[in-house]
């Protein structure tokens, strides 16, 4: 094909040689095809590529808009004529990052409005009764979606595993408790409202996902930061009993949770926070808020403090989740959960700031941990505060967690693996960031080319590769029957009486004792606060940290 150099971009002086020149035009690819889909919900078209079916923005309930706000979804009836599941629905109302702020979570969520109750689907064309994996997105329970490229499921859908990813509501629109809400429930509760989504969403994929290859009665739960939160609620969740029978949890976090009706463990109450927000907005009751703009609502409620949480209502969230797993009354299921070496690194705006000198950070460990301070101070030595700091937040916020949890299915005679992610490759380590909070994230999902903007770039080569495929492997194959395992890589041995954790590092190593003593410490820690009743746990930790009410006769 003859083209004139007028009409191309100027590369370079050898392609102003002649005016016309002749070009070779790349083969144009394939449009992927159609998939058709006749499942209980209604008909749904989807698109074929490669031998993998995609299916995306397909909605899971009725989205509660307007006057319907602040309530639980609804099903949805059987929808008429053919659902188009070519693209990404809308993502949930959230808060819009900052420009000109730097993070390297930063990415696009695309268009976004209150109709977001929408779950997309991957999975290969031969797939039939394939096992589930249902990816909850993170994001502080105030941001994220499904659309961004590190979620995608072919990687995982090439290993044999139906994947589904979901929305849910977030922000004050998915978590505000407020008396007036409450009164007008059923069920005399408020709050928690994107919890109910994804119950919701769990209750639509057991009834349709069938149609799409995936077998009802093999549903892996999988998330990350606030997915892996909402995998914890999840567990403890009366109403979510069998939805599914397995459940990953990466970097989650069993911190206290404020309590509908009542100030408890440092919290005020659900409802009084509702009502504080209500007075901040300048309403007078639901009604006026409930006619806001859900975008304004959103950014105004986050820039005057609101903190998006869980409520222990009674019923949903029967109690505290350290509580429930203490009492053996979450869900009995395998669970595989860890977490990442560097998570504080990238999340520097959990720690308070620095004191000066190490007789001043060494003052106020023994000041703030009493009987406690010496082992604190041995983990933790004032020889390098800010390494310290960073990992005294990690281990209570994030390891203690995922040892917590998998103790307590071991006790449920539960298959349970523990994990540490302590890999670092030369970008992320000279940005400070070895090992941070999600980077695992592409590597379990099969997506290190498919990266957030701002992530520090991933090696392409043979040893990353390897790596990579060697962990989608491991979660591909705990999704399939419970046991992760990997082609020519260690085996990952359960967690058991040696309490036995998987290193994910420059290799892949197993390894015995767990997180250490800091799991002990930091259970000592929140066992005294939990008794003593008053004192919330999360990253108040080291130079944060109130008071050690001392040992109980429950707790030393």
């Amino acid at each position: 094909m003859k083209t004139c150099l007028s009409a191309l971009p100027l590369f370079g002086a050898a392609l102003l040689a002649s005016a016309c020149t002749t070009v070779e035009q790349p083969a144009r690819q394939a449009a992927p095809a159609l998939a058709l889909v006749d499942a209980p919900a209604g008909q749904v078209e989807g698109r074929l590529d490669d031998g993998i079916r995609s299916f995306k923005g397909i909605p899971y309930a009725q989205p509660p808009i307007g006057p319907l706000r602040w309530k639980p979804p609804k099903p949805l009836p059987r929808w008429r004529g053919v659902e188009d599941a070519g693209d990404f629905g809308d993502s949930c109302v959230q808060l819009r990052a900052n420009p000109a702020a730097s993070s390297v979570y930063a990415d696009e969520p695309g268009p976004t409005s209150e109709d977001c109750l929408t779950l997309n689907i991957w999975g290969d064309v031969d797939a039939r009764d394939a096992p589930v994996m249902v990816w909850i997105h993170g994001g502080a329970l105030v941001s994220g979606g499904t659309r961004f490229g590190m979620y995608d499921g072919e990687s995982l859908a090439r290993e044999g595993v139906v994947y589904v990813s979901i929305n849910y509501r977030l922000g004050p629109l998915g978590y505000l408790a407020h008396p007036e809400l409450s009164a007008e429930s059923a069920r005399g509760i408020s709050g928690n409202y994107g919890l109910l989504d994804q119950i919701a969403a769990l209750r639509w994929i057991k009834d349709n996902i069938a149609a799409f290859g995936g077998d009802p009665e093999r549903i892996t739960i999988a998330g990350e930061s606030a997915g892996a939160l909402s995998v914890l609620y999840l567990m403890a969740s009366p109403d979510a009993r069998g939805l599914f029978q397995q459940a990953i949890s990466q970097s989650g976090y069993m911190i206290s949770s404020p309590e509908l009706s009542k100030p408890a463990h440092g919290h005020y109450s659900g409802e009084a926070l509702g009502l504080w927000l209500q007075e901040k907005l300048g309403a007078t009751n639901i009604a006026e808020m409930r006619a806001m703009d859900a975008q304004s609502l959103t950014d105004r409620a986050i820039g005057a403090g609101y903190l998006t949480w869980g409520t222990v209502d009674g019923k949903l969230l029967p109690r505290q989740t350290v509580e429930t797993f203490d009492r053996g009354e979450q869900a009995p299921v395998p669970l595989l959960a860890g977490y990442n070496g560097g998570e504080i690194r990238s999340l520097r705006r959990l720690l308070a700031p620095a004191p000066a000198t190490a007789q001043a950070y060494s003052a106020a460990i023994e000041k703030s941990y009493g009987d406690l301070a010496e082992t604190f101070l041995t983990l933790y030595p004032s020889s390098d505060i800010d390494e310290s700091m960073l990992a005294a937040t990690r281990d209570a916020m994030y390891g203690w967690t995922a040892e917590r949890m998998v103790a307590g299915q071991q006790k449920l005679d539960q298959p349970s693996f523990l994990y540490l992610f302590d890999h670092g490759y030369p970008a992320a380590d000279a940005a400070g960031l070895h090992a941070f909070h999600a980077s695992e994230i592409p590597y379990v999902l099969g997506n290190v080319d498919r990266i957030t903007p701002a992530w520090p770039a991933i090696p392409d080569t043979p040893g990353e590769h390897a790596f990579a495929k060697s962990l989608a492997e491991y979660w591909a194959a705990f999704v399939k029957d419970g046991t992760p395992s990997a082609t020519d890589a260690p085996v990952w041995p359960a967690f058991g009486a040696e309490r036995n954790i998987m290193v994910f590092a420059d290799d892949i190593d197993p390894r015995a004792g767990g997180i250490g003593a800091a799991f002990e410490l930091q259970d000592r820690i929140v066992c005294r606060r939990l008794t003593a009743g008053g004192i919330s746990w999360h990253w108040n930790v080291g130079i944060a940290s109130p008071e050690n009410p001392g040992p109980t006769a429950q707790c030393k």
